[in-house]
């Protein structure tokens, strides 16, 4: 009895070898894809946060790392100083006015552009602390921005208080963030522009500083002027000082030469008044008169004739004068004084 052969036998073997293969295929897939699931890299400048059941943690250290497939998940973030600006456009660099014009304490409108700075500190915090912790930080940063700018007159804006301003918002940005616990950092926040929002009101700014400038460079001429000056004045001074204390020294030792003088002639005098008073007179006339001759006179009739040019062969040009008094008593007063 003949056996009747299947025709198609054979092309059922190929068909069962074609379904081992595609299953073979697809469950090295599945492992692939598992063994692909069960590792994260982590590169420098990047923290990684790793959820088991719904419990995060971090994860700092870079290279190769092992998870486990469905259960554990992987989010990555980025560690490195990123930045925004407030105030106008990084595209573009045209205005954003809603964010940089700001008023003034002294009701002027000022256009003022900044740049925040910032880095992820803690990961955990910046993922499931909130959803948006950049936009958190840029309306608090806004928000402080136009409280500092409210506090400060429009001339320190544009010039002299941007150091200073810059320093409060900091601060006070700062705070706020701790209080929020972002999980993010506040590195710097820097004045980019200020400007007068209008031409019109630009340009009065601009001639207002032209006319600071003009101001400041007259108080520098007039310093150095000054300090050229005021050495000059100071050594005159001086001189003048010295000269009036050496003229106060020569009048104080005439004085005490007068004093010791005048001393010295009243003892004489206290011992001999009568004779101290007519040399006193005698010494007068001579500085009253000093080109006359003057003639002493005893009394007894000798010389009465004036002039006496003539018996004492002087020139009639001087005038004589002929006092009455007896020299030789003269002389032995002074003797007598002499010997007292």
């Amino acid at each position: 009895m003949n056996e009747r052969v299947n025709p198609f036998k054979k092309l059922q073997k190929p068909g069962k070898h074609v379904k081992r293969i595609v299953i073979g295929a697809a469950g090295l897939v599945i492992i692939a894809g598992l063994a692909g699931d069960a590792t994260y890299q982590i590169q420098e400048q990047e923290q990684a946060v790793l959820t088991t059941f719904g419990v995060p943690k971090a994860v700092a250290e870079t290279g190769l790392h092992f998870k486990i497939p469905f259960i554990q998940k992987v989010q990555k973030v980025n560690t490195t100083i990123q930045g925004f600006p407030i105030g106008y456009s990084m595209g573009d660099n045209s205005v954003v006015e809603n964010e940089g014009i700001m008023i003034t304490s002294d009701y002027n409108f000022i256009d003022v552009d900044f740049f925040v700075e910032y880095r992820i500190l803690e990961p955990v915090k910046y993922l499931y602390n909130s959803e948006e912790p950049e936009d958190i930080l840029k309306n608090i940063s806004q928000s402080c921005i136009r409280t500092v700018i409210a506090s400060y007159d429009v001339d320190e804006v544009l010039t002299t208080g941007k150091g200073e301003i810059q320093s409060k918002i900091k601060e006070m940005i700062l705070k706020q963030m701790e209080e929020q616990d972002l999980g993010i950092q506040l590195v710097n926040i820097t004045i980019q522009d200020s400007e007068p929002p209008t031409q019109e009101v630009m340009k009065a700014f601009k001639a207002v500083e032209t006319a600071k400038q003009g101001k400041e460079t007259a108080l520098n001429n007039a310093n150095k002027y000054r300090n050229e000056k005021l050495p000059e004045a100071e050594a005159e001074a001086d001189q003048i000082i010295q000269d009036a204390e050496a003229q106060k020294q020569v009048r104080i030792n005439e004085a005490e030469a007068e004093v010791a003088r005048f001393n010295a002639m009243y003892e004489e005098y206290v011992k001999n008044p009568e004779i101290t008073k007519k040399r006193m007179f005698y010494e007068a006339m001579e500085d009253v008169l000093p080109g006359m001759k003057i003639v002493i006179d005893n009394g007894d009739g000798v010389q009465k004739v004036l002039p006496l040019d003539s018996f004492t062969g002087n020139s009639s040009e001087n005038p004589t004068e002929t006092l009455n008094t007896d020299p030789a008593q003269d002389t032995q007063d002074l003797n007598d004084s002499e010997n007292e």
